[in-house]
């Protein structure tokens, strides 16, 4: 053997030590490799294994094939509950996300505008293809093999205005970027958050406080701006129109309006600036000069109380002469109270918006302090997200009549986030059984802890947990749906396909004849029945 397959071989065997490839995989190239014409045909061989031929990533990729078995949604009505008819319906499917998505497609191709995804990462033992379990990790080869299909269903899920976001450390970043890129497009991504999660105080060279969070959108073109109105600024904004509703005199208005800033402090913290009213409405200081040097003005005018001419600054003026009229003609210019004071451009609290930034902080142990004030019981699942950093997510990119859809939902933290800004959810969680949950997580924690906080009561009519006591249920509607599979070659009477499915899970009223069933049967659940090759 050539010292060139030498080396391939050892290549390959040091991509599986790393946890990159399979065993199996790497087993079959080198048979391959060993048995191959020549080292041109060898190395060739070799890069199926080291390279992917648009993004320069390699995984091994499993295919879809056929089974007669179809695989559909039967509603679990135990665990189903309605608060109130005149409210949209949340769902939470239980059994595997990607038999899910597939089911999903049926009903809401094109229609979901928020996807959120946290799948497992970063654990130490090794796990089955395609298995996400919670306690066990999956290979680097096997979580992007696990990813691909059930991307690229989602992807058929997403709206014109659609986006994902994706929680992932940082081992596995660069990776599974590249693989949003296949699927989603380099074109159609949006940007990287930087989640600081926590204060690390391992003893390392560079401490590891953050996760990353991908987002990548359905059509880039199609991206709405995602600026929202400053809440603060909100209210503020509001308190002076109502003072302006009552009051006629600018000083009364102005004086009420500094009183109620200044009483409720805490409330308006970070915004209490805003705290200047003219005729025209609220602003802040906010200086346009870049020049620091003491007696330094915005441009050489007269002062309208001294007559005072203005000291021409070292690096000159920041505007023209006639801008600076301009702006002083609109009477949007602030000035102070001598020729001593620097003039400035009042800046309107109806222009205040926030953007979503890149870099956010958000204390993860938050998210273990409220499940155990839901559940009553510490650590119940390891590393839930905190509602708070979901729902930021969300209040920039969704309206009200968003869908959004988590098929990795773990404890629901996506589903409450959904509930604290009005949207209507769709949860995926397989049923894994842990240490913690003897009864599988979507049993003992997904359906329990939404269960608890839209009706304020488990489903054993239990209230005594912490949070009830300080905060007041969503309320609204939860179908549950399992995810069962009949033959597709079923002749048995009453167990058919056309007998078990229940189109009306779909959004679909009850045909009226058995040839419209078999018909929509045969049209809509043929891509059920593919299977990943494990």
């Amino acid at each position: 053997m050539s010292t060139l397959r030498e080396n391939l071989l050892e290549e390959l065997d040091r991509r599986v030590k790393d946890r990159i490839m399979e065993q199996t995989n790497a087993d079959l190239l080198k048979k391959l490799i060993i048995n191959a014409d020549n080292d041109n045909e060898a190395m060739m061989i070799a890069q199926l294994g080291t390279s992917y031929k648009r993004t320069g990533l390699h995984f091994d990729k499993r295919l879809e094939k056929m089974t007669s078995d179809i695989h559909y949604f039967k509603m679990n009505e135990s665990l189903s509950f309605h608060t109130d008819d005149l409210k949209p319906t949340n769902k939470l499917i239980i059994g595997d996300n990607y038999e899910a998505l597939q089911n999903l497609l049926i009903q809401y191709k094109g229609d979901i505008d928020f996807i959120y995804i946290d799948p497992p990462y970063g654990k130490d033992s090794m796990g089955d293809f395609a298995r996400t379990n919670y306690q066990n990790s999956i290979t680097r080869d096997n979580l992007l093999s696990m990813l691909f299909p059930r991307l690229m269903l989602a992807k058929q899920l997403l709206s014109g205005r659609g986006v994902i976001f994706c929680s992932i450390d940082d081992r596995n970043y660069a990776y599974v970027k590249c693989l949003f890129d296949e699927v989603f497009g380099e074109n159609n991504f949006v940007g990287t958050i930087i989640w600081q999660s926590a204060t690390d105080n391992n003893p390392r060279q560079i401490s590891i406080e953050h996760e990353y969070i991908i987002c990548y959108c359905h059509d880039i073109n199609n991206l709405d701006k995602w600026l929202i109105k400053s809440e603060k600024a909100k209210l503020i904004e509001q308190k002076y129109k109502d003072l302006k509703s009552k009051y006629s005199d600018i000083t009364t208005i102005q004086t009420k309006l500094r009183e109620w800033i200044k009483a409720n402090k805490d409330d308006l913290q970070g915004v209490a600036h805003y705290n200047n009213v003219d005729e025209k409405g609220v602003y802040s200081n906010s200086s346009n000069s870049s020049n620091t040097k003491p007696g330094g003005y915005t441009f050489d005018i007269i002062h309208p109380v001294t007559h005072k001419p203005c000291v021409k600054p070292d690096f000159g003026w920041r505007w023209t002469e006639e801008t600076f009229l301009n702006y002083e003609k609109c009477g949007d210019i602030e000035w102070g109270r001598d020729e001593t004071t620097q003039p400035h451009v009042k800046k309107r609290i109806e222009t205040v918006d926030e953007k979503l930034k890149s870099v956010y902080y958000e204390d993860g142990r938050i998210a273990t302090k409220l499940l155990e004030s839901i559940f009553g019981v510490k650590k119940i699942f390891d590393n839930p997200k905190p509602t708070n950093l979901i729902r930021r997510l969300m209040e920039f990119s969704t309206q009200e009549d968003s869908i959004v859809l988590d098929f990795f939902a773990g404890t629901g933290t996506t589903g409450q986030a959904a509930l604290e800004l009005n949207r209507t959810f769709i949860l995926c969680q397989q049923n894994e059984l842990t240490a913690t949950t003897p009864c599988g997580i979507a049993y003992d924690v997904t359906s329990k802890r939404l269960k608890r906080i839209m009706t304020g009561e488990c489903y054993d009519h239990s209230c005594d947990f912490d949070w009830i006591k300080k905060n007041k249920p969503y309320g609204g509607n939860l179908d549950v749906y399992e995810i069962e599979r009949v033959s597709s070659c079923e002749k048995t009477e009453g167990e058919t396909p056309f007998d078990v499915i229940d189109e009306t899970l779909y959004g679909c009223q009850k045909f009226k004849t058995l040839k419209d069933k078999i018909e929509w049967v045969c049209r809509n659940f043929c891509n059920t029945q593919k299977k990943v090759e494990e």
